[in-house]
């Protein structure tokens, strides 16, 4: 796949709260239709960094770039060409799939058909039931497909399969890689590193405010290799994860 077109730049991005430097004056790109993963243990600044491009929080200097929208000039235009994953404990308990993606729709001040879109998630035989109804790996798709309400070019999405079971998780790496087939660049934040290899095309890794590594997951992996490193333990074909969905079955479940 061929990378050309950067649709988001970061220049020197520096955030400060007080005295304390949460992001240290990082640079980096991410190029239109790709999966791009963020990475890093807790504190490392990489939900402070996403948050800033999302024109969620305000940056204490340099410069951000999204599709060729100045971040310091045009937030609300930034804020049209991107889809941000809401967290499931904001849906209005009492309002079923159909009417959620309607009131989504009406603040994006979008015409949207739910069905079409709830088609998208695999959720249509949810669509009349409450989001409280839908078990953990249905609350993250339909999640997710409320960052495409407003047919963005850019989704971002926050640790999206935290607490799923392994064929939810499965699941919904399919359903990332259908919406960035379609033509969407996925930002992708995940403390499973199985994840991040499977999905990214690139990671940047954070510790400390830094991006301490930028690049593939094969490259980066092929590197350390290089150095003579070798696992304690003898690698297998398989894993125990796939033994799991082996025995259960890959198929959307609904428990």
């Amino acid at each position: 796949m061929l990378m050309q077109h950067k649709i988001i730049s970061v220049k020197n991005l520096v955030k400060n709260y007080g005295d304390f430097q949460a992001v240290k004056s990082i640079s980096f790109d991410v190029y239109e239709g790709e999966i791009f993963g963020l990475l890093g243990p807790n504190g490392a600044g990489k939900s402070t960094t996403l948050e800033i491009i999302e024109t969620l929080r305000d940056k204490t200097s340099g410069q951000i770039i999204v599709d060729g929208i100045d971040l310091d000039k045009d937030p609300s235009s930034i804020k049209k060409n991107i889809g941000v994953q809401l967290q499931t404990s904001g849906f209005y308990p009492s309002l079923n799939l159909i009417e959620l993606i309607k009131l989504f729709g009406g603040l994006y001040n979008k015409e949207v058909d739910p069905i079409e879109l709830l088609k998208k998630v695999n959720l249509v035989d949810k669509a009349k039931s409450k989001s409280k109804e839908l078990s953990g790996g249905q609350k993250q798709r339909f999640s997710i497909a409320t960052t495409l309400i407003n047919q963005p070019k850019i989704i971002f999405l926050d640790e999206p399969t935290t607490g799923l079971d392994p064929q939810a998780r499965r699941n919904l790496w399919d359903l990332i890689r259908e919406i960035r087939s379609a033509g969407t660049t996925v930002i992708i934040t995940t403390h499973y590193m199985d994840e991040a290899e499977q999905l990214c095309d690139r990671i940047a890794i954070m510790d400390q405010g830094k991006i301490i590594k930028l690049d593939s997951p094969d490259k980066m992996i092929d590197e350390l290799v290089e150095t003579g490193f070798e696992r304690p333990k003898q690698v297998k074909a398989a894993s125990l994860e796939d033994v799991f969905i082996h025995l259960t079955g890959r198929e959307m479940r609904d428990e």
